[in-house]
């Protein structure tokens, strides 16, 4: 079966820079599984999956348009130190250039923290990666037809999962 519109992919993935060097890996977890078709993923990402089958490895190359956007000057805030939550550990000391996750109306964000005062921290909230050249090899694990119920709320559902959704 083709990755297409109403399936659901299955792949391990490694990701570096234009260096060539590791940002992250899928390698010794769960393979990262999303939708097809519902804005799960990066807009790149998705296009070169399009078609694609278990079993095929391939890289893919992302200009920052296609992965996370380019990188916008002046996108700094100020926040409580008491809002920043560590993406590693619960009690971070905060320091300059560090990744942080902040709670926003729109859902969880990553924030890159650029000045630490006692109370306040100043944050970028451009992506990590807006403005990076990145590279994707991924190896397809599996693809699958979705579920009706993944079709209606847009996203994937494991066995072990709610969404939170009413039944």
């Amino acid at each position: 079966m083709k990755i297409a519109e109403k399936t659901v992919a299955h792949f391990h993935y490694t990701l570096k820079n234009e260096a060539g060097e590791e940002i992250e890996s899928s390698d010794g977890h769960e393979p990262l599984t999303y939708l097809h078709g519902a804005n799960n993923t990066l807009p790149g990402l998705e296009k070169a999956l399009t078609g694609k089958e278990r079993g095929e490895k391939f890289s893919v190359t992302l200009q920052p348009e296609d992965a996370y956007g380019p990188y916008q000057e002046g996108l700094e805030q100020r926040v409580p130190v008491k809002h920043l939550h560590g993406l590693v550990s619960k009690n971070a000391k905060w320091k300059k250039g560090m990744t942080a996750a902040v709670q926003t109306d729109a859902g969880q964000r990553q924030v890159t923290v650029l000045k630490v005062g006692k109370f306040m921290v100043t944050v970028d909230i451009n992506p990590p990666l807006a403005g990076k050249v990145l590279t994707f090899d991924i190896d397809i694990v599996d693809v699958r037809e979705a579920t009706e119920e993944e079709i209606q709320h847009g996203h994937v559902h494991s066995a072990d999962s709610s969404c939170g959704h009413d039944h």
